[in-house]
């Protein structure tokens, strides 16, 4: 039988979260001072761990965020305010239904880390294993989902006043949180992640003394809790550590990009967050630590992506543009020729000009993300997924050793499946086939000149030209007739709430009418929301 929950936290509901929220505006008045990369982070902080985790992943967009932005929101990967000892000891035995003293021969109560949903204790159990168990902050659930309530209202809302002529939206916010949400909802079930470490052992750990990650104790893993044998060593962000015991940073990087090659192309399940402090090095070895975030590729996406590779390296944009299409969800109308002249002048940069061993991959998956977005064209969410772990793992391994290249290896690892997965009696069956297909279509081709000529000079066919390069310059005039009437719009509803406030409507939440309470929390997001659109468009 568990014991009774000792921990004494508000439960959260709508109305009392909108109230913390506005305050907490109030207190930072941006607005004023200007929203500096210090500001943006204390503000998360204070808005609690639904925005923690929103900046925690914000910090690895470079190509959403200036580069000083994403510097200071990975600090809310670690400066997270520690939970009491008494706490999570009361939700530890709450799980377990045991006393701590029963469960263990051993526990600290100085925390090792302290995340936004929770923290980690270092323990030792009655049989000497010693472990290290995370602990879910109290009543994190309900804010959490009172977080996501008002931010899919406000996301559905701003979809509506930024749709475009064409019933599309220039950032679908809506898609963006519901991803979002359900993220975090995985993240606030310690099983998953308990299940996700299970299954990353048994697809991608094949020797321990090379590459290795913790193990999970099944009878001390709940919804709350997590339990999982302790790594004694250091994360692989501590270079004075590195040097002090003589670690072979080539060798631990080799070991890193082949095992993570081997979780992408091979096993089709790769560490989804694979920043430099879920890794550690314990006796000279690296450990994958934190499966919070796992993706998953299946082996038609992982072919796709391996086309797309191939592209780029025989440069050839006009393949990669069918690629990208085939794969891609897109918005509206594509211009396919001026897509696939982007996507030429992008390999044309990073293949002609560059040595392949020195080819910044993040960087080149950045920029075509860029391009991408410019194009409304939305790729899979696994694709997107491995994107970003790609580009923040490509950022380990350059510092870690500058020497290693991870697209010069992907190059070579792909190269190896190609020629292992080859086929030669069905490539010459599909060859064959192809040109069968031709010799069919060649034979119609005197009969359709004919018909064309004759259509011709009967008057029956009509020319229809289509005047192209003024695309640019239209969008960019209505963008800036949207942005005016989005800050108007922003400004007559702080101005409309500011005059409720004077009013006696109920109902009130700290004296402010909650109608205008509203008002504020949408005026405000629209502002900003404006402000970096505006912003982007300088850039």
């Amino acid at each position: 039988m568990k014991k009774k929950d000792k921990t004494k936290e508000k439960k959260w509901n709508d109305k009392y979260r909108a109230a913390e929220i506005l305050a907490v505006f109030t207190k930072h008045n941006f607005y004023s001072n200007g929203f500096t990369p210090v500001e943006m982070r204390t503000t998360l902080e204070d808005l609690g761990p639904t925005y923690i985790k929103i900046g925690q992943i914000m910090s690895s967009r470079t190509d959403i965020l200036p580069e000083e932005y994403c510097s200071e929101l990975e600090k809310l990967r670690s400066n997270v305010k520690p939970l009491e000892a008494e706490i999570a000891r009361a939700i530890i035995e709450t799980e377990a239904g045991k006393g701590i003293n029963e469960l263990f021969s051993e526990f600290r109560d100085e925390p090792l880390g302290s995340a936004s949903i929770g923290q980690a204790h270092y323990a030792v159990l009655k049989d000497g294993t010693r472990v290290v168990i995370k602990v879910q902050r109290p009543y994190i659930a309900d804010m959490v989902k009172s977080d996501f309530v008002m931010l899919k209202k406000l996301a559905a809302f701003a979809n509506a006043v930024t749709e475009t002529e064409d019933g599309s939206t220039l950032i679908d916010l809506k898609s963006v949180i519901n991803q979002l949400e359900k993220v975090t909802n995985e993240e606030l079930d310690f099983r998953v992640e308990a299940e996700n470490t299970r299954k990353f052992r048994e697809l991608c750990i094949s020797d321990e003394r090379i590459v290795s990650c913790p193990r999970i104790i099944d009878e001390l893993t709940t919804r709350r809790i997590l339990t999982q044998t302790y790594v004694d060593g250091f994360p692989l962000s501590d270079s004075d550590k590195l040097d002090e015991y003589e670690v072979d940073r080539i060798a631990v990087g080799k070991a890193l990009v082949q095992n993570y090659l081997h979780q992408v192309l091979d096993a089709g399940i790769f560490h989804a967050d694979p920043h430099q402090g879920n890794i550690m090095i314990s006796g000279k070895v690296p450990y994958w630590i934190d499966f919070g975030m796992i993706g998953h590729i299946s082996q038609q996406n992982i072919n796709i992506v391996q086309d797309m590779l191939a592209a780029v390296l025989m440069r050839n944009p006009d393949r990669l543009t069918t690629i990208i299409l085939s794969m891609g969800i897109t918005k509206g109308n594509i211009n396919k020729a001026k897509l696939t002249e982007d996507l030429d002048d992008l390999i044309e940069r990073y293949i002609s000009i560059r040595d392949l061993s020195n080819l910044n991959m993040g960087t080149l998956l950045g920029e075509m993300s860029t391009i991408l977005s410019r194009y409304k064209i939305t790729m899979p969410s696994e694709f997107t997924m491995l994107v970003r772990s790609i580009v923040t793992f490509e950022g380990v391994i350059e510092k870690l050793s500058p020497e290693l290249n991870l697209f010069d290896l992907l190059t070579h690892k792909m190269l190896e499946r190609i020629k292992k997965n080859f086929d030669l009696g069905e490539k010459v069956t599909s060859i064959l086939r192809d040109v069968a297909a031709t010799g069919s279509e060649a034979k119609q081709m005197p009969g359709a000149i004919i018909a064309l000529l004759r259509n011709l000079s009967k008057g029956r066919m009509k020319i229809g030209i289509e005047l192209t390069g003024y695309d640019d310059l239209m969008k960019n005039l209505k963008k800036l007739a949207k942005d005016a009437a989005l800050a108007m719009f922003a400004s007559v509803m702080f101005v409309g709430s500011c005059i409720l406030c004077t009013t006696d409507i109920e109902p009130k939440t700290y004296g402010i009418p909650f109608l205008a309470l509203i008002g504020f929390i949408v005026s405000v997001a629209l502002g900003i929301y404006t402000i970096i659109r505006m912003g982007e468009r300088k850039r």
